[in-house]
């Protein structure tokens, strides 16, 4: 008796870790989605508008941390959508990791928020990888701002990813050369109650959850694609 009580005690408590963790992930899942519309909504100093609807993914990482576990460090956990067949809306979000490198913090601050686009088939294949290092795998340019910065540069039609980085109110485009992103399993798993690979939660319709729809609705807010 008290073996089968010891063990519904510690069945309770990973139960009590399990929401604790799904809170966590959803709280930054909004953040994300705050994050995306407030630099979209910044007259004239977001991210181009035919940018975002030539995109085949888009990455928001909120808060990426300066020293989060070592001197010159850099981490940050985000989350990544992609878009669904032939090109109309927006996957449930798969949540990844971005370590290393040196981004952002040239324009101050501590934390700072970080959006890429995947602008190829090629780019968003390299990002259901478990892995990839940006600028070592991936092409990756800093990205344009404004809403006709696009007629001025070519970066669209020869970069792979497309990255920009807000701190204390400036964005900018930043060259996320070094960096790592990775898939989060933990984090996917919190979210999913499955043990979720990128790829299956990008590519397989997975139902996304209250937070991942709203991150989806702002991602279809201020992107339009018609494809035939």
């Amino acid at each position: 008796m008290r073996r089968i009580l010891g063990l519904l005690a510690m069945s309770g408590c990973l139960m009590a870790v399990t929401k604790q963790d799904r809170r966590k992930v959803e709280d930054r899942l909004n953040e994300a989605s705050a994050v995306f519309s407030e630099i979209m909504s910044a007259p004239d100093k977001g991210i181009p508008h035919d940018l975002l609807n030539d995109a085949h993914c888009i990455v928001v990482v909120p808060g990426v941390k300066k020293g989060a576990f070592i001197v010159g460090a850099q981490y940050g956990k985000g989350f990544m959508s992609c878009r669904g067949a032939r090109g109309r809306g927006w996957s449930a979000p798969a949540a990844v990791r971005m370590e290393g490198g040196s981004f952002g913090f040239q324009i101050g601050g501590s934390e700072t928020d970080v959006v890429m686009l995947v602008m190829n088939d090629r780019g968003a294949q390299r990002l259901m990888q478990s892995q990839f290092t940006l600028g070592g795998e991936g092409e990756v340019a800093a990205g344009p701002v404004g809403r006709n910065a696009t007629a001025q540069t070519d970066a669209k039609f020869r970069a792979e990813i497309l990255s920009w980085s807000r701190a204390r109110g400036v964005f900018a485009g930043i060259a996320l050369k070094g960096a790592t992103l990775r898939q989060d399993l933990d984090d996917n798993e919190a979210m999913y109650g499955r043990r979720l690979e990128t790829r299956e939660i990008v590519t397989r319709g997975v139902a996304a959850t209250a937070a991942g729809r709203k991150l989806i609705a702002n991602l279809g807010r201020y992107s339009r694609r018609e494809n035939s």
